[in-house]
């Protein structure tokens, strides 16, 4: 590590610092680089994603943000784009904000609860693409606010899931 520093210094770049894991959610900016650690959370890598996916035991819980329908002149044909995610994953869309509005919070909690037949030592798995602070949050909130004690974070989401070549296909949103 010190001899990669000392190259970067000789080239005149300066180092990236690692991200310091915040005491509260990120409140914006939810794309860019993220901690390498969630407090209470294990952090999981490609390989370990993976492996527990094979499992079958763990909830896959994909907090990509669903865009708002545009408005569009009448008769205008509107098709969204598909999520493709994580198979047998859940899609609980923009719980990963900051702050979540009462009916939010009360759509990821109660889903939470549903998916794991209210049991918070369900293994939970929370994930969005690589460097998306939404899946951090919507971890952490599981974690400190909801209870759940064996929480996961997969930071590299489906980008780094498609990088490995592993399986995705097209889920739809949990109404």
């Amino acid at each position: 590590m010190r001899s990669a520093i000392f190259a970067l210094l000789i080239l005149g770049a300066t180092p990236a610092l690692a991200v310091e894991e915040p005491e509260d959610y990120r409140q914006d900016h939810y794309r860019g680089e993220v901690p390498e650690t969630l407090k209470g959370v294990t952090v999981v890598d490609d390989d370990a994603a993976h492996a527990l996916w094979k499992t079958g035991a763990v909830v896959f819980i994909d907090v990509l943000p669903r865009p708002p329908k545009p408005k569009l002149p009448e008769g205008t044909i509107y098709r969204e784009k598909p999520r493709r995610s994580i198979p047998g994953a859940f899609w609980l869309p923009n719980v990963g904000y900051g702050r979540l509005a009462d009916v939010t919070d009360a759509y990821f909690s109660s889903h939470l609860a549903m998916m794991t037949r209210r049991d918070k030592d369900a293994p939970i798995l929370f994930f969005c693409l690589d460097e998306c602070w939404m899946s951090w949050n919507a971890a952490k909130r599981a974690r400190e606010e909801y209870g759940y004690t064996r929480v996961f974070w997969y930071p590299l989401g489906t980008d780094g899931w498609a990088f490995e070549d592993y399986p995705l296909e097209v889920i739809e949103r949990v109404e």
